[in-house]
Protein backbone atom coordinates (compact mmCIF):
# COMPACT_ATOMS: atom_id res chain seq x y z
CA UNK A 1 0.00 0.00 0.00
CA UNK A 2 2.82 2.39 0.93
CA UNK A 3 4.97 1.85 -2.55
CA UNK A 4 1.81 1.91 -4.17
CA UNK A 5 0.82 5.22 -2.58
CA UNK A 6 4.55 6.73 -3.61
CA UNK A 7 4.15 5.50 -6.85
CA UNK A 8 1.53 7.59 -7.25
CA UNK A 9 2.98 10.48 -5.63
CA UNK A 10 6.15 10.33 -7.58
CA UNK A 11 4.47 9.66 -11.40
CA UNK A 12 3.47 13.36 -11.51
CA UNK A 13 6.83 14.57 -10.82
CA UNK A 14 8.79 13.48 -13.46
CA UNK A 15 7.01 10.84 -15.65
CA UNK A 16 3.91 12.12 -15.50
CA UNK A 17 4.57 15.54 -14.96
CA UNK A 18 1.11 17.74 -16.36
CA UNK A 19 3.36 20.16 -17.85
CA UNK A 20 6.36 19.04 -19.15
CA UNK A 21 5.34 14.85 -20.37
CA UNK A 22 1.41 15.53 -20.86
CA UNK A 23 1.72 19.18 -21.72
CA UNK A 24 -1.54 20.02 -19.70
CA UNK A 25 -2.10 23.94 -18.52
CA UNK A 26 0.35 25.62 -20.75
CA UNK A 27 -1.65 28.30 -21.22
CA UNK A 28 -1.33 29.28 -17.63
CA UNK A 29 2.51 28.22 -17.21
CA UNK A 30 3.90 30.07 -20.31
CA UNK A 31 1.69 33.23 -18.97
CA UNK A 32 2.14 33.45 -15.23
CA UNK A 33 6.31 32.21 -15.01
CA UNK A 34 7.76 35.99 -15.94
CA UNK A 35 8.83 35.80 -12.03
CA UNK A 36 9.11 33.01 -9.57
CA UNK A 37 6.68 33.90 -7.43
CA UNK A 38 4.01 34.20 -9.18
CA UNK A 39 5.06 31.02 -10.46
CA UNK A 40 5.01 29.35 -6.91
CA UNK A 41 1.53 30.57 -6.24
CA UNK A 42 -0.33 29.63 -8.94
CA UNK A 43 1.39 26.64 -8.48
CA UNK A 44 0.41 26.19 -4.73
CA UNK A 45 -3.17 27.54 -5.52
CA UNK A 46 -3.69 25.04 -8.07
CA UNK A 47 -2.07 22.52 -5.64
CA UNK A 48 -4.67 22.84 -2.90
CA UNK A 49 -7.46 22.92 -5.53
CA UNK A 50 -6.17 19.30 -7.03
CA UNK A 51 -5.86 17.56 -3.58
CA UNK A 52 -9.32 18.89 -2.12
CA UNK A 53 -11.35 18.42 -5.47
CA UNK A 54 -9.74 15.09 -5.61
CA UNK A 55 -11.11 14.08 -2.40
CA UNK A 56 -14.37 15.47 -2.49
CA UNK A 57 -14.62 13.73 -6.08
CA UNK A 58 -13.80 10.41 -4.86
CA UNK A 59 -16.45 10.27 -2.10
CA UNK A 60 -19.35 11.57 -4.46
CA UNK A 61 -19.25 8.11 -6.43
CA UNK A 62 -23.13 8.47 -6.69
CA UNK A 63 -22.93 11.70 -9.38
CA UNK A 64 -24.94 10.37 -12.07
CA UNK A 65 -22.77 10.22 -15.59
CA UNK A 66 -24.86 12.87 -17.50
CA UNK A 67 -23.98 15.87 -14.89
CA UNK A 68 -20.74 14.81 -13.76
CA UNK A 69 -18.44 17.01 -15.95
CA UNK A 70 -20.88 20.26 -14.50
CA UNK A 71 -20.68 18.44 -10.81
CA UNK A 72 -17.18 18.29 -11.12
CA UNK A 73 -17.15 22.08 -12.48
CA UNK A 74 -19.39 23.29 -9.65
CA UNK A 75 -16.85 21.50 -7.13
CA UNK A 76 -13.64 22.76 -8.22
CA UNK A 77 -15.02 26.49 -8.65
CA UNK A 78 -16.14 26.21 -4.90
CA UNK A 79 -12.83 25.25 -3.77
CA UNK A 80 -10.77 28.31 -6.48
CA UNK A 81 -13.41 30.57 -5.24
CA UNK A 82 -11.81 29.91 -1.57
CA UNK A 83 -8.43 30.38 -2.91
CA UNK A 84 -8.86 33.06 -4.51
CA UNK A 85 -10.75 35.16 -1.62
CA UNK A 86 -7.85 34.22 0.37
CA UNK A 87 -5.09 35.65 -1.89
CA UNK A 88 -7.06 38.52 -2.34
CA UNK A 89 -7.95 39.00 1.63
CA UNK A 90 -3.79 38.12 2.81
CA UNK A 91 -1.89 38.50 -0.59
CA UNK A 92 -3.39 41.27 -2.95
CA UNK A 93 0.21 41.71 -4.98
CA UNK A 94 -0.08 38.24 -5.65
CA UNK A 95 -3.91 38.01 -7.12
CA UNK A 96 -2.90 41.14 -9.27
CA UNK A 97 -0.29 39.60 -10.69
CA UNK A 98 -2.05 36.70 -11.34
CA UNK A 99 -4.75 38.40 -12.70
CA UNK A 100 -7.60 36.27 -14.59
CA UNK A 101 -5.14 33.14 -14.86
CA UNK A 102 -6.14 32.58 -11.24
CA UNK A 103 -10.25 32.31 -11.33
CA UNK A 104 -9.26 30.06 -14.75
CA UNK A 105 -8.02 27.73 -12.88
CA UNK A 106 -11.80 25.70 -12.76
CA UNK A 107 -11.10 24.88 -16.18
CA UNK A 108 -7.98 23.72 -15.68
CA UNK A 109 -7.28 20.54 -17.57
CA UNK A 110 -4.92 18.98 -15.14
CA UNK A 111 -7.73 19.38 -11.91
CA UNK A 112 -10.60 17.99 -14.89
CA UNK A 113 -8.76 15.61 -16.25
CA UNK A 114 -7.61 13.91 -12.55
CA UNK A 115 -11.12 14.07 -11.37
CA UNK A 116 -12.66 12.50 -14.82
CA UNK A 117 -9.48 10.08 -15.06
CA UNK A 118 -8.28 9.25 -11.24
CA UNK A 119 -10.39 10.77 -8.66
CA UNK A 120 -13.61 9.22 -9.97
CA UNK A 121 -12.59 5.65 -9.96
CA UNK A 122 -10.51 5.45 -7.06
CA UNK A 123 -10.88 5.56 -2.86
CA UNK A 124 -10.08 9.01 -1.09
CA UNK A 125 -6.61 8.86 0.07
CA UNK A 126 -4.88 7.50 -3.28
CA UNK A 127 -7.23 10.13 -5.00
CA UNK A 128 -5.08 12.61 -2.20
CA UNK A 129 -1.87 11.60 -3.17
CA UNK A 130 -2.36 12.07 -6.94
CA UNK A 131 -3.70 15.31 -6.65
CA UNK A 132 -0.78 16.06 -4.09
CA UNK A 133 1.85 14.41 -6.61
CA UNK A 134 0.16 16.21 -9.95
CA UNK A 135 -0.02 19.20 -7.78
CA UNK A 136 3.92 19.41 -6.99
CA UNK A 137 4.91 18.15 -10.44
CA UNK A 138 2.93 21.60 -11.84
CA UNK A 139 4.42 23.55 -9.35
CA UNK A 140 8.23 22.42 -9.54
CA UNK A 141 7.57 22.93 -13.60
CA UNK A 142 6.23 26.67 -12.74
CA UNK A 143 8.79 27.29 -10.68
CA UNK A 144 11.81 26.79 -12.65
CA UNK A 145 10.38 28.29 -15.70
CA UNK A 146 9.70 30.99 -13.62
CA UNK A 147 13.12 31.29 -11.84
CA UNK A 148 14.94 31.28 -15.39
CA UNK A 149 12.62 33.66 -17.22
CA UNK A 150 13.48 36.00 -14.02
CA UNK A 151 16.44 35.45 -13.80
CA UNK A 152 17.59 35.96 -17.90
CA UNK A 153 14.92 38.54 -17.96
CA UNK A 154 15.15 40.83 -15.36
CA UNK A 155 18.23 39.28 -13.59
CA UNK A 156 16.52 38.61 -10.11
CA UNK A 157 14.72 36.04 -8.06
CA UNK A 158 12.03 36.38 -5.96
CA UNK A 159 12.70 40.15 -6.90
CA UNK A 160 16.26 39.64 -5.45
CA UNK A 161 19.62 40.91 -7.30
CA UNK A 162 21.39 38.09 -8.55
CA UNK A 163 22.72 39.07 -12.45
CA UNK A 164 22.67 42.54 -12.57
CA UNK A 165 25.98 43.39 -11.59
CA UNK A 166 27.42 40.78 -14.07
CA UNK A 167 25.25 41.15 -17.18
CA UNK A 168 22.29 43.23 -18.79
CA UNK A 169 18.62 41.22 -18.86
CA UNK A 170 17.74 39.76 -21.78
CA UNK A 171 14.09 41.27 -21.85
CA UNK A 172 13.00 38.18 -24.87
CA UNK A 173 12.98 35.66 -21.66
CA UNK A 174 10.17 37.77 -20.42
CA UNK A 175 7.73 37.98 -23.44
CA UNK A 176 6.21 34.94 -25.24
CA UNK A 177 9.07 33.52 -27.44
CA UNK A 178 11.71 33.59 -24.26
CA UNK A 179 8.76 31.70 -22.24
CA UNK A 180 8.48 29.20 -25.28
CA UNK A 181 12.05 29.26 -25.55
CA UNK A 182 12.48 27.92 -22.09
CA UNK A 183 9.28 25.57 -22.17
CA UNK A 184 11.10 23.84 -25.46
CA UNK A 185 13.94 23.11 -23.23
CA UNK A 186 12.23 21.87 -19.89
CA UNK A 187 10.38 19.67 -22.09
CA UNK A 188 13.72 17.96 -23.44
CA UNK A 189 15.20 17.85 -20.16
CA UNK A 190 11.59 15.91 -18.49
CA UNK A 191 11.83 13.46 -21.43
CA UNK A 192 15.46 12.34 -21.09
CA UNK A 193 14.92 12.54 -17.45
CA UNK A 194 11.83 9.81 -17.59
CA UNK A 195 14.05 7.58 -19.82
CA UNK A 196 11.29 7.26 -22.40
CA UNK A 197 12.15 7.96 -26.37
CA UNK A 198 15.39 5.73 -26.44
CA UNK A 199 15.94 3.88 -29.78
CA UNK A 200 14.96 0.18 -29.95
CA UNK A 201 18.46 -1.13 -30.95
CA UNK A 202 19.92 0.49 -27.29
CA UNK A 203 17.05 -1.26 -25.29
CA UNK A 204 18.12 -4.61 -26.49
CA UNK A 205 15.55 -7.84 -26.79
CA UNK A 206 14.71 -8.50 -23.27
CA UNK A 207 13.08 -4.76 -22.84
CA UNK A 208 10.86 -5.39 -25.84
CA UNK A 209 7.15 -6.21 -25.01
CA UNK A 210 7.29 -8.47 -27.80
CA UNK A 211 10.32 -10.51 -27.05
CA UNK A 212 7.92 -13.61 -26.21
CA UNK A 213 6.10 -13.30 -29.38
CA UNK A 214 9.19 -12.51 -31.60
CA UNK A 215 11.55 -15.79 -29.74
CA UNK A 216 8.45 -18.37 -30.78
CA UNK A 217 8.48 -16.82 -34.37
CA UNK A 218 12.10 -17.06 -34.71
CA UNK A 219 11.86 -20.96 -33.30
CA UNK A 220 8.89 -22.22 -35.90
CA UNK A 221 10.92 -21.01 -38.63
CA UNK A 222 14.07 -22.78 -37.24
CA UNK A 223 12.02 -25.42 -37.25
CA UNK A 224 10.68 -24.75 -40.68
CA UNK A 225 13.97 -24.07 -42.39
CA UNK A 226 12.94 -20.49 -42.97
CA UNK A 227 14.57 -17.27 -41.69
CA UNK A 228 12.38 -15.21 -39.47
Amino acid sequence: MAKSLKEEFTKGIIKENPVLRLMLGTCATLAVTTAASNAIGMGLATTFVLVCSNAVISLLKIIPDKVRIPAYITIVAGFVTIVQLLIKAYVPALNKSLGVFLPLIVVNCIILGRAEMFASKNPVLPSIVDGLGMGVGFTAALLAMGIIRELLGAGTVFGIPILSNFMDPIIIFLLPPGGFFVFGILIAIAGKLSAEGKAPETMGCAACPLAASCSKVQEKCEKEGGKA
